[in-house]
């Protein structure tokens, strides 16, 4: 049984990141049969931005720990168990200020854990999330995949370099992109997501 962990981050109602995002994980349920999906919409249900509860609580031993730190440590701790029983994560979010929702942002930094996603060696830091598949399903006003804005595309190689801390490196996108250029422009870059994501699903 395939578990999937499904995680939006749009403020909007009619969220395209989402909207994609949501689609995929559906269409891979429909070819894996038995496949599960925890979603989190992380702007519906925010999760709390590290304080200094939850650093205090990260350098010591659970049984010193007070309420509050406890408390902090506890919702980190359940962020990463699903983390680590996902067999595919798809993470939905639109491109602001050339980067990723701050609501994406909390949930990443509640799960990048020395000890629990990665640790320190001499050598560098080891991933102990891998074998995972990752899909980042990125919308924007403008073009970020390629051509004179690509440098300013912040998200995806943040994502990508996050990711790979915690030892996952199989990620793909799905480019929702030029949502701005007119009505045409949209619906082409619409259609040409959802034939991409049936792609990825009859490709699982």
């Amino acid at each position: 049984m395939s578990s999937i962990l499904l995680l939006t981050s749009s403020p909007r109602p009619e969220s395209l990141s989402t909207k994609i995002a949501t689609e995929l994980a559906e269409k891979l349920i429909a070819q894996n049969p038995g496949s599960v999906v925890l979603h989190r919409n992380l702007a519906a249900t925010p999760l709390p931005h590290i304080d200094g509860h939850f650093t205090a609580a990260i350098g010591k031993p659970a049984e010193v720990r007070t309420s509050a730190e406890a408390e902090a440590i506890g919702v980190s701790d359940a962020l990463v168990d699903e983390l680590l029983a996902a067999d595919t994560v798809i993470l939905g979010t639109g491109l602001i200020n050339f980067n990723i929702y701050s609501s994406l942002k909390a949930w990443i930094d509640n799960v990048a854990r020395a000890g629990r996603t990665f640790r320190y060696t001499e050598a560098g830091p080891i991933g102990l999330a891998g074998n995972k598949k990752v899909y980042i399903v990125l919308a924007s006003g403008g073009v970020y995949s390629h051509g004179p804005a690509a440098p300013n595309n912040h998200a995806v190689p943040y994502l990508k370099a996050i990711l790979g801390l915690m030892g996952i490196t199989d990620i793909e996108t799905v480019y929702v992109e030029g949502l701005a250029f007119g009505p045409e422009a949209a619906e082409k870059a619409i259609g040409a997501a959802i034939s991409r994501v049936q792609e990825i699903a009859l490709a699982a």
